[in-house]
């Protein structure tokens, strides 16, 4: 007998599926499923179904004075069954923030950041004895499980007169831990986007990749996608949305749509403010503003599921498999009306609204 049976939902691509769970995986893939179980959702061919979302950059440490949230609000009550939370937090408090996010019923994994005091402050990484290799190794060995990914934010009011010599040690520190995902935060400058960008590699991530700075992938005075930012992209630099509060702008992603840029995974760099005042609110609204400017439903639930798993390797997430674990999102596509701002308070009307309405973690049935 399954666990939970999920019968007749619908695939974006409009294909009807059902999946049979038994303990905490997904055992059964199949257009229909006739099998007992304890529990039964019947969807009935009117919502759709996919692998669980993916947030591959949060903000979710509550201990961190700056950018923090609990991880339930921003995780399954939104429709996200996973969240990776984007270097809150350093070597000095990465165990603290382990013990903290173990009672969270959304699952939880985190980038560690370089400097070992996270963000404490906003220039974490402009005293760069603030990046103790030695002792931010000792800590990603200590949680193999948990730890997954480095981050390094490249702004001029985090490093200081540093420039983009922060990069230099994170990319030493990415080989000495045998490839270990890397994501970079751009934003004002120096350093300057192409300084960075030359540096980085084939798999790396770059967030924040639709803001609307002058140090940003669009050149103002063309409106066009410069130069190295399209080198970066086509050489497989993967281009990561983290809308944030200051980093999502919609001239830039039409000018990335024109370019035929799409970015590899979509996140919503959230934590309490952006969430409860916006502009972000949550990963859905996100979804619904990459589906204004004109990507396919197809590709952004991609964006968000098989993707960000693929940039931390999260192997058993991500697509709805036998054997994967049972984490799953049920959701709507509705007509009707919506303002959506970005960061810079332009603003754009959609009358097509992504509505999450069960989150499935482990097999454990959540409703929105």
């Amino acid at each position: 007998m399954l666990d939970l049976l999920i019968k007749n939902g619908l695939t974006v691509d409009n294909q009807c599926l059902s999946i049979g769970v038994k303990n905490g995986k997904i055992e059964m893939v199949s257009p229909t499923i006739n099998k007992e179980a304890k529990q039964v959702v019947e969807l009935a061919r009117n919502h759709y179904i996919s692998a669980g979302w993916i947030d591959d950059h949060v903000h979710c440490d509550d201990d961190m004075p700056i950018y923090y949230d609990q991880p339930d609000e921003i995780g399954i009550k939104k429709g996200v069954t996973t969240i990776i939370d984007a270097g809150s937090t350093g070597a000095d408090t990465i165990s603290t923030f382990y013990e903290q996010i173990r009672k969270a019923k959304t699952n939880v994994y985190a980038m560690i950041n370089i400097s070992k005091i996270g963000i404490i402050r906003q220039d974490e990484l402009s005293d760069l004895h603030n990046v103790q290799k030695d002792l931010l190794k000792k800590q990603v060995a200590a949680l193999p499980q948990f730890v997954i990914g480095l981050k390094v934010r490249l702004s001029k009011t985090v490093v200081g007169e540093n420039d983009y010599h922060p990069l230099l040690l994170a990319k030493e520190l990415q080989t000495e831990l045998n490839d270990m995902p890397l994501m970079i935060h751009i934003g004002s400058n120096p350093p300057e986007l192409s300084d960075v960008l030359s540096r980085l590699d084939e798999r790396d991530i770059l967030t924040h990749c639709f803001n609307g700075k002058e140090n940003g992938i669009v050149d103002k005075q063309t409106n066009k996608i410069k130069a190295v930012a399209m080198d970066a992209y086509k050489r497989g630099v993967r281009f990561d949305i983290g809308h944030g509060t200051d980093s999502f702008n919609f001239h830039t992603a039409f000018c990335a749509k024109e370019a035929k840029i799409t970015p590899y995974s979509l996140s919503t760099d959230i934590y309490h403010r952006n969430r409860e005042k916006g502009p972000v609110y949550d990963l859905a609204t996100t979804m619904e503003k990459l589906r204004l400017v004109g990507y396919p439903l197809t590709e952004i639930i991609k964006m968000v599921t098989e993707h960000p798993a693929d940039n931390f390797k999260l192997a058993k997430k991500g697509q709805l498999r036998v054997g994967y674990d049972a984490d799953i999102t049920i959701f709507d596509v509705k007509n009707g009306n919506k303002e959506l701002v970005d960061s810079n308070g332009n603003k754009e009307n959609t009358s097509e609204l992504i509505v999450p309405i069960k989150t499935i973690v482990g097999g454990v049935l959540y409703d929105i």
